[in-house]
C-alpha cells in the first residue's frame, strides 16, 4: 500500500467539509421542524456545493501533485496537459 502524504490544501478541504457537516444538520433540523421546502432546498444546494467543492479541490491537487510525481519526465506531454485541464471540469 502507498503511503499517502496530506497535501496543502487538505486543512481547507476539512474546513470546508466541516462546514458542509454542520449545514446538513441544520438541514435536518428543518425537514424536522417542518421548515418550508424552499428553504430546505437551498441549503441542501448549499451542502452539495460545498462537498463538490471538497471533490474537485482534492482531485486537482492529487492530480497536480501525486500524478506529476508518478509521470515525472512526461508532465511535458499534450496528453497530460490535456488531463490535467480536463479535470477542471469535474
Amino acid at each position: 500500500m502507498t503511503e499517502h502524504l496530506p497535501h496543502a490544501t487538505h486543512p481547507a478541504i476539512v474546513k470546508r467539509l466541516k462546514r458542509a457537516n454542520g449545514h446538513l444538520a441544520s438541514v435536518i433540523r428543518m425537514i424536522e421542524d417542518a421548515q418550508p421546502c424552499t428553504d430546505i432546498a437551498q441549503q441542501l444546494h448549499a451542502v452539495e456545493k460545498a462537498i463538490q467543492q471538497a471533490k474537485r479541490t482534492l482531485i486537482q491537487d492529487h492530480i497536480d501533485h501525486c500524478l506529476d510525481s508518478a509521470l515525472a519526465g512526461s508532465s511535458d506531454s499534450p496528453v497530460h496537459a490535456e488531463f490535467k485541464a480536463i479535470t477542471k471540469y469535474l
